[in-house]
């Protein structure tokens, strides 16, 4: 059965109905945050924001990969960082065998060239005596006749005028390089000589205070010197042919070796006199040093991956930046390289003349090694360049992503999210209307309730 409302009363009703239909809707943006909860709400706003969400959410989830890869490739940094400081060690290990080396030259020292009673003769040094000395024998006889010093003359060595007269001549060999040079030996002192062999760059002499001529290396290789008559190129050449440098290194065999002080016993088996290549001890205890520290480099390398992947063994890493696919795809893709001492041009370390090998008793191949350890580090910098790009490249779309992940939230949210200060005002002043509307339903049913008064 129907029930027939008075007029103000239906009015009143349907006020309070509506205004608590809006308190219902305030209320549930109020809980939700959300002014649109559903396409019903704002079909545009709704699926704008949900595809905006959509592509912050996936966005987000590249940042695990992202991070993956920064991790990746700070890991083969740290590894070239260490692998550098191992080459520096090394470098080190090569100066300690070159700073033992320079101290250690093949040498050879000759018997005394003087004596203590020239000294009292001529009131000069036993060096003084021995390097004002002439060559040749000063009464020009053909026997190797020496003179000694007296109070005006420091005497002779006594070698007799050759073929050639009194042209002399000497040859210093160090390893393969020969060194030849003649000169008019009627003057010619062992002064002269040794300022000559000082001239040749592969070796040094020098007269120490015992009187005794001292031939020196300037390398690891052995020495060897010899002098005697040879003829000249010609008349006025100053250099001899490298026939008569061969013959000069003979005659050495002879008196001429040993009238400037090297005795026979001493020549080796062409005639030269020869300083003898030292094998160091310090040397070879650094040979164990160097290879060791070689080997770490080959260890450091295997340990500088991170989760399963090394760029220092050749390993590629692949870093996604957005969340399409196929040409559209954006990523960075950075293919590792093989790292180890043999990759490097390290060779190891020995202590003889082998083929690929760092021989620590030689200058040369301590040389190589340095050039080589220098051509490392300029190597190690390449890839630490390199990786320091691509790692500056993959920080600037990590931080790019969260930034643009949080620009798309935040649209959504300006499309969909509710103010809560406005909603909140007007949910008070829907109470308000409430209450007056419950006021007026009240006053409504007074109204009709005054009729049962009649009766």
């Amino acid at each position: 059965m129907a029930i027939t409302l008075s007029a103000g009363v239906r009015s009143a009703v349907s006020s309070l109905s509506s205004v608590q239909s809006q308190a219902t809707a305030i209320q549930n943006r109020l809980a939700t945050g959300k002014k649109v909860n559903s396409a019903i709400d704002s079909p545009v706003n709704y699926f704008t924001a949900a595809s905006l969400n959509e592509r912050s959410s996936q966005l987000t989830g590249l940042l695990d990969g992202i991070s993956n890869g920064i991790q990746t490739i700070q890991a083969a940094s740290k590894g070239i960082d260490g692998i550098t400081k191992l080459v520096s060690s090394l470098q080190s290990t090569i100066k300690q065998a070159q700073a033992d080396a320079a101290q250690n030259r093949p040498t050879k020292a000759g018997t005394a060239l003087a004596n203590a009673s020239e000294v009292a003769l001529t009131a000069k040094s036993l060096k003084d005596i021995a390097l004002d000395k002439k060559i040749v024998d000063a009464t020009g006889g053909t026997a190797a006749t020496a003179d000694g010093a007296t109070a005006t003359s420091s005497g002779d060595l006594g070698i007799a005028a050759g073929a050639f007269g009194n042209r002399l001549a000497i040859s210093v060999k160090a390893g393969s390089t020969t060194y030849t040079a003649s000169f008019d030996g009627a003057n010619t002192t062992v002064r002269d000589v040794v300022n000559e062999i000082n001239k040749s760059g592969i070796a040094t002499a020098f007269v120490d205070e015992k009187g005794q001529l001292n031939v020196k290396g300037s390398g690891s290789d052995d020495v060897e010197f010899g002098i005697g008559n040879a003829a000249p190129a010609s008349a006025a050449a100053a250099d001899i042919t490298a026939a008569n440098a061969a013959a000069v290194t003979a005659a050495g065999t002879g008196g001429s070796n040993t009238a400037i002080g090297f005795l026979a016993a001493d020549a080796t088996a062409v005639g030269a006199i020869k300083g003898q290549a030292i094998t160091s001890a310090v040397r070879s205890n650094l040979i164990q040093q160097f290879n060791d520290l070689r080997t770490q480099i080959d260890e450091l390398a295997k340990d500088s991956g991170y989760n399963g992947v090394n760029l220092l063994q050749g390993d590629k890493v692949s870093i996604q930046f957005n969340e399409k696919t196929g040409k559209n795809q954006s990523k960075l893709d950075i293919q590792g390289s093989t790292l180890s001492a043999d990759n490097l041009g390290i060779n190891q370390a020995t202590n003889t003349t082998l083929t690929g090998f760092v021989n620590f008793q030689n200058d040369t191949d301590l040389d190589n090694a340095t050039k080589s350890l220098t051509g490392a580090l300029t190597s190690l910098k390449s890839i630490s360049s390199s990786l320091g790009a691509n790692l500056s490249v993959a920080q600037t779309r990590q931080d790019f992503t969260k930034d643009l992940s949080n620009v798309l939230s935040q649209g959504a949210d300006n499309l969909v999210a509710a103010d809560g200060n406005q909603e909140a005002a007007n949910l008070l002043a829907l109470q308000t209307r409430q209450q007056l509307s419950q006021t007026a339903l009240s006053l409504s049913n007074q109204s009709d309730q005054a009729i049962l008064r009649l009766f």
